[in-house]
């Protein structure tokens, strides 16, 4: 496990999260001691569909981890909002032919590798330098509208606060 904590193995991983666009929310244990929990995994997976189309995809279930590591790391338990996760490539096109800033012709978005987040209760800047600090993939920060891209590619930054 390569994004395993300094918890014990028995630790439960637990989510929260409400999507901004659609308001649902989920309260989720997505690993134990056994593993990735596969009825939480496509809870989550249903959660983070592209909100446009309907369509869904099979996350990848690191970028879970890389979203519990930054709870803990930024204070507990706390329910992240979701901006953008999953993106069909019809609705990843489409964004980017409305100019779009920031949305990438092959974006991770289209591979279920990326999330753009808030953190309730933790300022984005400070999210943002937790996520550099990981140092798991990913890290781009959109100050103006207050939210932080984490993705499961190579270890890269682009607007983010530096730790």
């Amino acid at each position: 496990m390569p994004f395993a904590s300094a918890r014990a193995a028995t630790d439960n991983y637990q989510l929260k999260f409400r999507h901004t666009h659609t308001d649902e929310w989920l309260d989720v244990v997505y690993r134990d001691s056994l593993g990735y929990v596969k009825p939480a995994i496509k809870r989550i997976n249903w959660l983070l569909r592209d909100f446009r189309s309907g369509e869904m995809t099979g996350m990848d279930p690191q970028l879970f981890d890389i979203l519990h590591a930054l709870s803990s790391k930024c204070g507990g338990n706390n329910t992240f909002e979701i901006i953008s996760a999953y993106r069909s490539p019809d609705t990843n096109a489409m964004l980017r032919k409305k100019g779009r800033r920031g949305v990438a012709r092959h974006s991770l978005h289209m591979d279920g590798r990326a999330v753009d987040v808030r953190l309730v209760g933790v300022d984005t800047v400070r999210l943002s330098a937790a996520a550099v600090a990981l140092e798991l993939g990913g890290v781009g920060y959109y100050p103006k509208a207050d939210f932080l891209h984490v993705d499961t590619g190579d270890v890269r930054i682009w607007g983010a606060a530096r730790s």
